[in-house]
């Protein structure tokens, strides 16, 4: 797969978060050009398959980076739900646990009601040393 330099600059542009566009205006020469033919030429570099493909190719990285720190996310969360359950502080456990979920994308943020406040769990209710603590689900 071979792009040109402007091909390739129009690809770069696009992972700085300019929209298509901007990425063309900023890899050709449209001194000459009005907006609605910008449009269309960029368009069709942004159908290109050797297009996407390189974009895909740029991207890849990043997503394996932010794949590895939301999974460490995810862990450090359960073990703090896990610790905050050993020491039967279960409002934090529950926060903990809501926080995975959101993470994980679990939630629409626009829709999702709020953490119960108030959670309240009996003085006497305890686990005895024998008894583990069951991994409470994703939600």
């Amino acid at each position: 797969m071979t792009l040109t330099q402007k091909q390739e600059d129009f690809c770069q542009a696009i992972l700085t978060g300019v929209n298509f566009s901007d990425a063309y205006r900023i890899a050709y020469d449209v001194s000459k050009m009005k907006d609605a033919s910008i449009h269309r030429a960029a368009k069709e570099l942004i159908d290109n398959p050797k297009i996407v493909s390189r974009l895909a190719e740029l991207r890849q990285p990043a997503i394996e980076t932010a794949q590895i720190t939301l999974k460490q996310h995810l862990d450090d969360l359960k073990d703090l739900r896990d610790k905050a359950t050993l020491r039967h502080q279960y409002t934090a456990a529950i926060s903990a646990e809501i926080a995975r979920g959101r993470a994980a994308g679990h939630y629409d943020s626009k829709k999702a009601e709020p953490p119960p406040q108030g959670l309240t769990v009996p003085e006497d209710y305890s686990l005895s040393p024998d008894e583990s603590v069951p991994d409470a689900p994703i939600l």
